[in-house]
């Protein structure tokens, strides 16, 4: 899958339609430049990971949370589905410290980062790696104790079947946790003083038509509501409890946090840039000038906010 991609089955997070990931998140799932194009996953490696380190503190809390649906003595296989560069695998790992941890994607670059990460955090003999493309290779996942799939299961034509897939890897009592939706992020005021108020708003909407005909092109692609509940409850699953959890950096932003947001708006220049009108994307182009004071590059009002919404599901 790339899980962060499947055909994106991962993470993490380009456009994780959230979201990254709920239409206008970036998180490791971006499609571009254009909708017709395949992301370049390796290319985006560093991007997932910064991505997915800012966020660390609310994946870290929804680690947690889901330590208190299943015990972390309980669990002994887990499988991080789309794990992209591995961020959220070791997290996990170091959550569920009895637990073999398994990063599943398709882009080798992203597992070798996975890999690396993992040994370099002392978590080398729990942390192994797979090469799986959903929803082909669902029977290659083997069992887990705990399945997680962060904004991965949206580049699945079939969420639905998807759902089902799951459901058989999981042994009884085991708990499957997607992150799909949220809010998407915000970095800026409304005014900015160039061009017309309301740019992230206009983007929002822009992008949002942008993931319903990526989902309309995938193989299978079956349109049904977000409703992960009925969902889960479609493919033999209990739901367990939804919570979102909220990413917020004020201003002023460390450097690590303006350098993602330099890269999420040039991502959306280059991949959106063309649907914008002219005002628009001269706004862009100032925002994204390092010469102008004006630009993501100086900006002390600049912030990230965003939220990440785990729905979870148990195995009877």
């Amino acid at each position: 899958m790339t899980q962060h991609r499947a055909p994106h089955v991962h993470h993490g997070d380009g456009h994780g339609h959230q979201g990254a990931h709920g239409p206008g998140h970036d998180h490791g799932h971006s499609h571009g430049p254009g909708h017709d194009h395949a992301p370049d996953w390796g290319r985006l490696a560093p991007l997932l990971e910064s991505q997915a380190e800012v966020a660390g503190t609310a994946y870290g809390e929804a680690a947690a949370w889901l330590g208190t649906l299943v015990p972390a003595s309980g669990v002994r296989r887990l499988l991080d589905v789309g794990s992209g560069p591995g961020v959220v695998t070791a997290l996990l790992a170091r959550a569920f410290p009895y637990a073999d941890v398994v990063a599943v994607d398709s882009t080798p670059e992203l597992l070798d980062r996975a890999r690396a990460r993992a040994e370099a955090q002392g978590l080398g003999a729990r942390v192994t790696t797979l090469s799986a493309e959903l929803p082909g290779d669902a029977a290659a996942l083997g069992e887990a104790d705990l399945l997680w799939a962060g904004n991965s299961l949206h580049h699945i034509g079939d969420q639905g079947a998807a759902l089902a897939d799951f459901a058989k890897v999981l042994r009884p009592g085991g708990l499957v946790a997607l992150v799909e939706g949220g809010l998407a992020p915000r970095h800026l005021p409304r005014d900015t003083g160039i061009g017309r108020p309301g740019l992230e708003a206009r983007l929002d909407a822009e992008h949002a038509d942008r993931f319903a005909r990526m989902r309309a092109e995938l193989p299978g692609a079956k349109r049904e509501p977000d409703d992960w509940r009925a969902l889960f409850t479609a493919a033999g699953l209990v739901p367990a409890g939804t919570r979102t959890f909220l990413v917020d950096v004020p201003a002023p932003v460390p450097q690590a946090v303006r350098e993602l947001a330099v890269s999420h708006f040039g991502r959306l220049r280059e991949s959106l840039g063309e649907q914008l009108d002219a005002e628009d994307r001269a706004t862009l182009d100032v925002l994204l000038d390092p010469a102008d004071e004006r630009s993501l590059h100086h900006r002390t009002d600049l912030f990230h906010l965003t939220a990440h919404t785990v729905h979870t599901a148990r195995k009877g």
